[in-house]
């Protein structure tokens, strides 16, 4: 028999998440957040285009690593231009608000292709638009100020309050999991690898000469950016503190992106943190482009607290949409955590590691070479990485397994079609991580060739001689 009073309290959760997912408000945060991604996005689009970068990561290289179970996922030879061009269209599209939910829709694919195209260039950035590009897909972030709201001749002033706090959720994660990931004792108490990268920015104007070089800093930097990432989201959150908090993302944005080459993503950080004021700054905003732009009654319409539930979800009921965002959100706080489920140290086999948040926590340089030797001859030959890799594309490889099995892979592929006969491949691989000697990486006596691709711990990489304390 169930108890009472947990009958009676389950009752009540269940009208106050009724109350909440009922609640209506002003759609001009998420107005403001839609219009400031299309621009981010398409700004980004152009700088990847107007730098060669079409051309240098996707077009010359001969071969490309992909991710597991998106092997299909390739460059488009010349139509890879016309891939950029759809998703900076769809940027535009989605800023405008027209068409917003096709726009969406394809920016998403568009980009999230991109994104797999080749995982030498993964960054978490990446990553983040395409979960909060698909995260959009579910919103009414074309309530108003948007061509849409021009073409059905009503603007909606008020959305669901969840679809706004959807948003915020997703920040918060990306900033809190990032935080717990400096929680470690090469971060803390290393200060590595800040104590590595920060001294080569001796020729900062003010800074670099003197400042770069003191070990005190570099500690009071993984220390400050620990606690900046675990707190930034409560702070931003709180209306006493969200004035101080938005200074200090602007200002460790700023800094970061003249500390390091991170592109577009401190930008995109300090807009989207927006979102946590009130509608009065976003409805400001809007007065502002309105004027900018000359628009006369851009977003007026009828001041429904409700919106259809067409135009919100599209052929979704609402309690589809939910069931689905919680889903998407139960991925987001769990996956991170799979590293728990592989032996060994995280930083060394990076089983686990992409996709959980952990930015710039590591220095790894390696040094990996090929032997093709014939099985039942012992004759072999070693492999100059140069004939098929890029440069970019060798550094990535030569300390992340995953890399080195799959060019091991194409390399006994390669050889093979070559007429070698009981084609072999084994590696010797030496790493060093965050200033630690370098070590041995990868088992020479192993034949990669023979292994496969899966979501199985790699035991044939070296254990770690040391150990890494945290989370």
């Amino acid at each position: 028999m169930v108890p009472r009073y947990f009958s009676r309290g389950t009752f009540y959760m269940g009208i106050a998440f009724k109350k909440y997912f009922d609640t209506y408000t002003d759609a001009a945060p998420l107005v403001v957040f839609r219009i400031f991604f299309g621009v981010m996005m398409l700004l980004s689009m152009v700088r990847f285009w107007a730098n060669g970068w079409i051309e240098k990561l996707y077009l010359e290289p001969r071969f490309h690593f992909s991710f597991y179970g998106f092997e299909w996922v390739k460059p488009l030879g010349g139509y890879t231009y016309l891939l950029f061009v759809i998703c900076g269209l769809s940027a535009v599209f989605v800023a405008l608000g027209y068409r917003y939910r096709w726009a969406i829709v394809v920016f998403f694919l568009s980009f999230t292709y991109i994104e797999l195209m080749d995982k030498t260039t993964y960054l978490n950035h990446y990553y983040f638009i395409s979960v909060l590009s698909f995260l959009m897909i579910f919103l009414p972030a074309n309530a108003r100020f948007s061509l849409d709201a021009v073409r059905r001749g009503v603007a909606y002033r008020q959305v669901p309050k969840w679809t706004i706090d959807t948003v915020k959720l997703m920040l918060g994660i990306v900033y809190f999991y990032a935080g717990l990931a400096k929680i470690n004792s090469d971060w803390l108490f290393r200060a590595m690898p800040l104590k590595i990268w920060l001294p080569s920015k001796y020729d900062l104007p003010f800074i670099g000469g003197n400042l770069m070089q003191q070990e005190w800093f570099h500690y009071a930097m993984s220390w400050s950016g620990m606690l900046y990432d675990l707190a930034i989201p409560f702070l931003l959150l709180n209306r006493r503190t969200r004035g101080v908090a938005f200074a200090l993302v602007v200002f460790f944005h700023v800094f970061t992106r003249v500390l390091f080459p991170i592109g577009m993503f401190p930008y995109i950080m300090i807009v989207s943190a927006l979102i946590f004021f009130d509608a009065g700054l976003h409805n400001r905003i809007l007065d502002i482009l309105k004027g900018g732009l000359k628009i006369t009654g851009a977003g007026k319409g009828a001041a429904t607290p409700t919106m259809a539930p067409r135009f919100i979800f599209l052929p979704l009921k609402r309690k589809g949409v939910l069931v689905i965002l919680s889903l998407f959100f139960a991925i987001q706080l769990l996956f991170p955590f799979r590293y728990l489920l592989y032996p060994g140290e995280l930083f060394w086999t990076e089983e686990g590691y992409r996709f959980s948040w952990r930015v710039m926590l590591m220095e790894k340089m390696g040094n990996t070479t090929f032997r093709i030797v014939n099985g039942e001859t012992g004759k072999f030959f070693e492999v100059d990485n140069a004939d098929f890799l890029t440069t970019f594309q060798e550094k990535q490889m030569s300390f992340q397994p995953d890399f080195i099995l799959e060019y091991a892979h194409f390399l006994g592929d390669h050889f093979s079609a070559q007429g070698h006969e009981n084609v072999e491949v084994y590696a010797r691989s030496y790493v060093a991580l965050n200033g630690r000697r370098s070590a041995p990486f990868i088992k020479e006596d192993v034949d990669l060739y023979r292994q496969k691709e899966s979501f199985k711990h790699k035991d044939w990489i070296y254990p770690f001689k040391d150990e890494i304390k945290g989370l």
